[in-house]
């Protein structure tokens, strides 16, 4: 790097340069004499305004800056899963300087440069190659099969193949002829975190994301590569709900971005997340992780940064032909530094501070979800779960509002049901899901062909219990006929035997989608036929002393995943009690 001008203002993460020479927008910048990383952020003249990524604490006027020729950019490449890195991608284990402060100005790079990998070639020479085309792969974890990629800008022909074997990152492992000349080819590549990959087109959304939590799989689905918000105050569990989805969800790759949060949640998680297995391997669960730490208390403008440098991972192994869910806790700390950073530029406010191009910015982060074809042909999607953390919960705050635009699924998260520890925490007034449509053949195929009308039916219950609620707090439940208060039964039934889900239980912590098919049916079904029953003359009493409703409320911790036919006997249980108390008051009123 050379130097391209001199410091002459300090505010705070962001520093002012005059006398600056062949500087460009968005440009990668070291500054001082520490070298501490930043961004171009505005031009005007041979001025510019940079924002650090880094302590700028002992930063003084005349100290020099040094231009890179280049945007901020992170590295692509084997090593990345199992990894934990800051905002900008440098790797936090390796940057520790006695005990857990991290050193400024240190250049530690994102992958491992010493460490070999076993690569196997899928070409050969003289094969034409494109933009995005598999070069060979690398056995990155016992699950992930790293796919070498060519750069999405190159093409041409292979001269060269490197041989079976074992190999670093940046050692030469193809040759390309191109029309520029020949290029070698290494298994790391570098993208700028602003510039979204490229695609070859757009895939309907229509498989869902299977989490096993029955509230978000049954009520409210999410497509893989769809998008969804989860907005809650403080204590509502969104990180909790993220950790869970982050555990249990179908996604191949997990990235999960700790934007903002306070530091013993991330410790939390760095602690956690390496001792958890993965469900569905047995293996670690960093195995198909990749995190990113930026905590409360470090360089808010690397905060900035983060959720970029978290869509890039995902966007490259999305490349590859994998489903990668994004977590980003929170969006609205990464709101926040953006609000910070606008207010040292001077910039003009918009509502409650923010920048005006906040809206922009927020568009920009989920439209690059989604579920693709990639340049290789393969498909591959990107699910982003954005948490949003509204003071004092108040949803009509703007980064809940604008966001609420940008994507098709809201969980709203209630501090009533949170209190009463109701876990997780999603309303089922509050929230709502547009991929329903799109996933219902998907549950008529794979679930059952009465998903939809069973879902629907549960939906107007809760509903009708919601104005019920109203009156019974006016004037008590006594005064209702037995006809609503059996809505009240089902909708408490369905709401701690179905919605209410124990995270630390290891039979209910995760529900397949046939037990949690059957678990509706079952509760649907005993509506219906309460509701018979009382039109035959029982009484609400009667039905709520039946024996099999205790088994039913148990249902959830009693019948494990492996032995969901026993619903189908609960179910048929159920029908003989019911029939036989129908038939008794049938008789009766006959008579």
């Amino acid at each position: 790097m050379k130097p391209i001008g001199r410091v002459n203002r300090v505010l705070g993460p962001v520093v002012h340069a005059s006398g600056v020479t062949g500087a460009r927008m968005m440009e990668l910048v070291e500054v001082g004499a520490d070298r501490l990383i930043g961004e171009i952020v505005r031009l005007d003249g041979d001025e510019i305004v940079i924002q650090v990524y880094e302590d700028t604490t002992g930063l003084a006027p005349g100290a020099p800056v040094y231009g890179s020729g280049h945007p901020l950019s992170v590295e692509l490449g084997p090593g990345l899963i199992g990894s934990v890195y800051d905002g900008v991608q440098r790797p936090l284990d390796r940057l520790k300087a006695g005990g857990y402060l991290i050193r400024r100005g240190v250049r530690v790079p994102s992958l491992d440069r010493e460490k070999a990998w076993i690569f196997e070639p899928c070409v050969k020479p003289g094969d034409l190659l494109r933009g995005g085309a598999v070069l060979g792969t690398v056995q990155e974890t016992e699950r992930i099969s790293h796919r070498v990629l060519v750069p999405p800008s190159l093409g041409g022909a292979v001269k060269h193949a490197a041989e079976p074997g074992l190999y670093r990152v940046e050692e030469t492992i193809a040759v390309l002829e191109t029309e520029s000349g020949e290029i070698a080819l290494t298994m790391m590549q570098r993208w700028p975190v602003r510039h979204p990959r490229p695609i070859a087109g757009r895939v309907v959304a229509d498989r869902p994301l299977l989490t096993g939590q029955r509230v978000i799989d049954t009520l409210f689905p999410v497509a893989k590569g769809g998008t969804v918000v989860v907005p809650g105050g403080f204590g509502t569990g969104k990180t909790s709900v993220e950790h869970q989805l982050a555990k249990w969800s179908d996604a191949d790759i997990v990235v999960y971005i700790g934007c903002g949060e306070r530091g013993n949640e991330m410790t939390h998680v760095l602690r956690e997340f390496p001792r958890l297995s993965d469900p569905w391997t047995g293996r670690p669960l960093m195995e198909r992780t990749v995190l990113i730490a930026n905590t409360s208390n470090m360089p808010v403008a690397a905060r900035e940064a983060s959720i970029y440098t978290g869509i890039t991972l995902a966007e490259y192994y999305r490349d590859q032909g994998y489903h990668v869910a994004v977590m980003a806790d929170s969006t609205s700390r990464w709101a926040e530094a953006l609000r910070e950073l606008s207010g040292r530029m001077e910039e003009m406010p918009a509502e409650e501070g923010f920048p005006a191009y906040l809206p922009t910015r927020l568009a920009e982060f989920y439209e690059r979800g989604g579920q693709v074809k990639t340049l290789s042909g393969k498909e591959g999607s990107i699910t982003i779960v954005g948490a949003v953390s509204p003071p004092g919960g108040d949803f009509s705050e703007p980064v809940t509002q604008h966001t609420k635009r940008f994507v098709r699924c809201f969980w709203a998260l209630d501090r009533d049901l949170a209190n009463a520890r109701h876990y997780p925490a999603i309303s089922w007034m509050d929230s709502y899901s547009e991929y329903v449509p799109d996933v219902t053949p998907w549950w008529t195929e794979k679930g059952d062909a009465e998903w939809a009308g069973l879902r629907r039916e549960i939906m107007e219950l809760l509903q009708k219990e919601a104005r019920l609620q109203q009156v019974v707090k006016l004037v008590g439940a006594d005064v209702l006929p037995d006809s609503q208060r059996l809505i009240l039964e089902v909708c408490d039934l369905f709401k701690n035997t179905f919605l209410q889900q124990s995270a630390f239980d290891a039979v209910d912590a995760y529900s397949t989608v046939e037990k949690q098919v059957k678990m509706l049916k079952l509760i649907v079904t005993f509506y219906r036929l309460g509701r018979n029953a009382l039109d035959q003359g029982a009484t609400l009493i009667k039905i709520k002393r039946m024996r099999i409703l205790k088994e039913i409320r148990r249902m959830k911790f009693n019948v494990s995943n492996e032995e969901v036919f026993k619903l189908d006997d609960l179910q048929s249980r159920l029908e003989r009690e019911m029939g036989r108390l129908g038939e008794i008051y049938g008789g009766f009123q006959s008579s």
